[in-house]
């Protein structure tokens, strides 16, 4: 089976908000990498903080729209922690969601 490129999973993953600063996940800079092995299917990702309460949230959502891209696929997710995640991953279309100057 061929799996699903990066910018298709990229596009998929955008629809995944992080319910606590309503803003996708893909323009928080919480992505950190896409792997393939065979038919596998990772997406290696952090939250804004490792005691994020919708961590598991996020985690189904991801899960869920890799599962309508890959369906076939065997699919997973790995929290990552290393770099930590800082405001400065975030696009400047999430920065001006949040009411953020760029760059500050």
């Amino acid at each position: 089976m061929d799996l699903p490129d990066d910018t298709a999973v990229m596009n998929a993953l955008s629809e995944v908000i992080d319910p606590e600063m309503g803003v996708n996940i893909v323009d928080l800079g919480l992505i950190y990498g896409i792997e393939r092995a065979g038919n596998a299917l990772t997406v290696r990702m952090t939250m804004t903080s490792p005691a994020c309460p919708m961590g598991a949230i996020i985690e189904e959502d991801v899960l869920a729209e890799l599962y309508h891209l890959a369906p076939t696929a065997c699919l997973s997710v790995e929290l990552v922690w290393e770099p930590a995640w800082t405001p400065e991953r975030m696009s400047d279309k999430a920065r001006h969601i949040l009411g953020w100057e760029s760059g500050t």
